[in-house]
């Protein structure tokens, strides 16, 4: 429980400790840091559990799982090498006079304080606490949108802030909707918003309400993981905020609003006689695959163009969850980690190879592979991995996907097939010039720190060539809590 504990309190502290002294050319050492130390709670905390079991603090305010223990986990880990590339990137901004020293204690405090909200989101049992650390989440990732303070950085945050702003208004309305129908059956009401508690009482909750309430929360939560056609501000977002922002909002930030869908749809699943939240997610789900695939061929804007790659991986994420089943359930849980992984790596290298280009438009980022060939080698592998290439995890998940929908739904095989082929054309039409390319003259290397991209990108087709033991049966032992059963 002290692990536990840890991975919200160090986070907390980061925020104090950066909005202090955040300035200081040593203030991306101590963010890497305190990101290091939430990653060792972590990973304690993650052991603890699988030894142990679920964990639940005294005041039931806290309830760690085989599901949400995974994904604390991946969001530490990822923020650890996220903060590690940044330090470097961020530094050479400020040389770059693009950004002043007080902008940078805001960049590293707000860090901090997003990687808390997730934390938060994560670990809480209560799901009106739920919703305000999304809510805070939002708020943190707005100050970080408009870092820079260009016309297009403020707009772009207004945006989100208004569009995720009345997106999880939506959301609030369906958690109270889920109040009232649990204040009906629950003798205590101060334990009516508590998961635990609702999930043991699904059964008893009246399936009119939260058949409305899961609409609502669909319309509010599927905002924040950017389903289609909730998915506006995601593209603005990538293109405006800094680059460190991009790889943990597309790697991190999504896959927790879509962890608290995925617990609306498991209580609904508990009281309805029907799929019919499996169903709305699958439709959001394939509708944002299909459109984001198409618009990946329209992308003029590097960042843009990946964050139209976030929105299609989210929506193949929840076409799978929403279809439920031992296999679909566990694919889509190995496609959160490998996607993760994968786009928080590409941003990393998106990012470098703006630096060089001096743009992010992708028809002036040209021959890449001669200028920095880390660089452009990092773009060209990391675009192959989260394409589905084998060997490489996206593609054993992304094949898995597809094996669950000819069990389960056959009619719609060629179609996901259909979309998968759109999307690699996307990607590659754009690709291959940006990293062969003849480079323009005067373009010349930065200071590049590829670790992350490399570490990411290792861990990528480790898990496509021989998913370990241990992440196996963590992974078994969420689809059986989210599904009800194993895979076979």
């Amino acid at each position: 429980m002290i692990a536990l504990w840890l991975v919200l309190l160090v986070p907390l502290t980061g925020v104090v400790v950066l909005a202090l002294i955040g300035q200081q050319r040593y203030a991306g050492w101590l963010n890497i840091g305190f990101t290091g130390a939430a990653l060792a709670a972590a990973l304690a905390l993650a052991y603890g559990v699988l030894e142990h079991g679920p964990l639940l603090s005294s005041g039931k305010m806290l309830h760690i799982d085989a599901f949400n223990v995974y994904l604390v986990v991946l969001t530490a880990f990822v923020g650890f090498t996220t903060a590690i590339f940044s330090r470097p990137y961020m530094l050479h901004e400020v040389e770059r006079r693009q950004l002043s020293a007080r902008r940078m204690r805001l960049y590293h405090a707000m860090y901090q304080g997003f990687m808390f909200t997730m934390y938060a989101a994560l670990t809480t049992n209560n799901i009106g606490i739920l919703w305000v650390a999304m809510e805070g989440a939002t708020l943190a990732t707005v100050l970080l949108v408009s870092l820079y303070r260009t016309p297009e950085a403020v707009e772009a945050a207004w945006k989100y802030f208004i569009l995720c702003g009345v997106g999880i208004a939506q959301a609030l309305f369906g958690t109270i909707l889920v109040y009232f129908a649990a204040a009906r059956v629950i003798s205590s009401t101060d334990e009516a918003l508590l998961w635990d508690v609702l999930y043991d009482s699904a059964a008893r909750l009246e399936p009119t309400v939260l058949t409305i309430a899961f609409v609502f929360l669909l319309v509010g939560y599927g905002t924040k993981v950017g389903l289609v056609p909730l998915h506006n501000w995601l593209p603005d977002a990538h293109s405006e905020g800094p680059t460190p922002m991009s790889a943990i909002l597309s790697g991190l930030l999504l896959n927790v609003a879509l962890y608290a869908l995925v617990r609306m749809k498991m209580l609904v699943d508990g009281s309805l006689d029907s799929d019919l939240a499996g169903h709305l997610m699958m439709a959001f789900g394939f509708l944002s695959f299909t459109v984001a695939g198409l618009f990946l061929h329209r992308s003029r804007d590097i960042k843009r163009m990946f964050s139209y790659s976030s929105i299609e991986h989210m929506g193949l994420m929840t076409f799978a969850f929403g279809m439920g089943g031992a296999l679909a359930t566990f694919a889509a849980l190995l496609h959160m980690t490998v996607h993760s992984l994968t786009k928080s790596a590409i941003f990393v290298t998106v990012g470098h190879a703006a630096q060089i280009a001096g743009t992010q438009s992708i028809e002036r980022i040209r021959g890449l592979i001669r200028t920095q060939p880390v660089v452009g080698w990092g773009l060209l592998i990391g675009t192959i991995a989260i394409a589905g290439f084998p060997p490489f995890g996206v593609f054993t998940s992304e094949f898995l996907v597809l094996t669950a929908t000819m069990k389960a739904w056959p009619w719609l095989t060629v179609p996901l097939l259909v979309g998968l082929v759109i999307a690699f054309a996307g990607l590659f039409r754009h690709l291959q010039p940006m990293v062969y390319g003849e480079p323009p003259a005067g373009q010349v290397a930065v200071r590049a720190n590829m670790l992350p991209v490399m570490v990411h990108l290792l861990l990528v087709l480790w898990l496509g060539l021989a998913i370990p033991v241990f992440l196996s049966s963590w992974f078994s032992e969420a689809t059986i809590l989210i599904a009800g059963s194993a895979p076979q």
